[in-house]
């Protein structure tokens, strides 16, 4: 009698631990993605000096849907400011680059600052696991792209362009073309203010999008990067091209470009010597979740 109840006890001990296990490696994922969720900067206003040169400023609810927007405002002119495009593959192609999400990229070439730039491809995203490019893979940005004076992709003139001179100086060109002395440059798809007037934009669907520009005053030597967080109900939904156009106007922007965004919209400071997102990006639909990509607008500065 009790060998039977011993082992009637043992099986359902058994079966508990069994379905226990299971039910917590069914509730695995939901913890993963909550756990991300809980990672993304708050839905708070903030302002704050990053480095010499460098404020950063956060703003939630600028239009009737939750936004998370990120500004930072960089002073070219201050001491130590310096600007670096992802360099070209040193072996194979010289057009392309090797893939690095922007962590990467600002971690690599020991950066203060870095955010995503031109459109590129070859590119996928079908399941968290089934995408291209991974860090590594080979990519092409699309529009011209240059690094410490070395075009590696060809201007485009349907491709606005953002040009760094040898004397530290910006502008943002709608012909797609640097000048011969530039030093930095990355393309984009609209210059969507031009002379300090909003330029209509040739995008098909302007629906509310994650999205990255990057703007500047009219004398070149103020830029801001404008990052709108974004595919993330009740977080962040994102902003049109319209909406867009009138948070940068509000800084007296004298030129805009719209840069990649979607999935690749990633912001990143260096804290205590190791990347931090200052935004949440959203890579095969999970939040804080970098995407590889082909090249990189970075920032040196001086600390505090």
């Amino acid at each position: 009698m009790n060998s039977f109840i011993n082992k009637t006890r043992f099986l359902y001990l058994n079966k508990f631990i069994f379905t226990t296990a299971a039910g917590f490696i069914l509730l695995l994922p939901l913890i993963f993605y909550s756990w991300r969720c809980f990672s993304r900067p708050p839905q708070t206003n903030s302002e704050r000096k990053l480095f010499k040169g460098v404020i950063y400023k956060r703003n939630f609810g600028l239009t009737a849907r939750p936004t998370v927007v990120h500004i930072v405002t960089i002073d070219l002119s201050v001491a130590g400011v310096k600007v670096l495009v992802t360099p070209p593959q040193a072996t194979g192609t010289n057009n392309s680059t090797s893939a690095r999400t922007t962590s990467e990229f600002l971690r690599e070439f020991k950066l203060q600052l870095a955010v995503n730039a031109n459109y590129f491809h070859p590119f996928r995203e079908n399941t968290p696991w089934d995408y291209y490019p991974h860090s590594g893979d080979i990519t092409y940005a699309i529009g011209q792209a240059i690094s410490n004076g070395k075009s590696y992709s060809k201007a485009n003139n349907k491709w606005g362009a953002l040009c760094i001179s040898q004397q530290n100086r910006i502008q943002i060109l709608d012909t797609g073309n640097c000048p011969n002395n530039t030093l930095q440059g990355i393309a984009g798809s609209d210059v969507f203010i031009k002379a300090g007037e909003s330029v209509k934009s040739e995008f098909k669907q302007d629906k509310p999008y994650p999205r990255v520009a990057v703007a500047s005053n009219k004398q070149g030597n103020i830029v801001w990067l404008i990052v709108v967080d974004g595919k993330q109900p009740l977080y962040s939904e994102g902003v049109t091209i319209a909406e867009l156009t009138d948070i940068v106007q509000t800084l007296g922007a004298y030129t805009a470009l719209n840069l990649d965004g979607g999935g690749s919209t990633t912001l990143v400071m260096t804290k205590n010597g190791k990347p931090k997102l200052l935004n949440s990006p959203i890579h095969t639909k999970l939040p804080m979740h970098e995407r590889p990509v082909a090249n990189h607008l970075g920032f040196y500065a001086d600390g505090l």
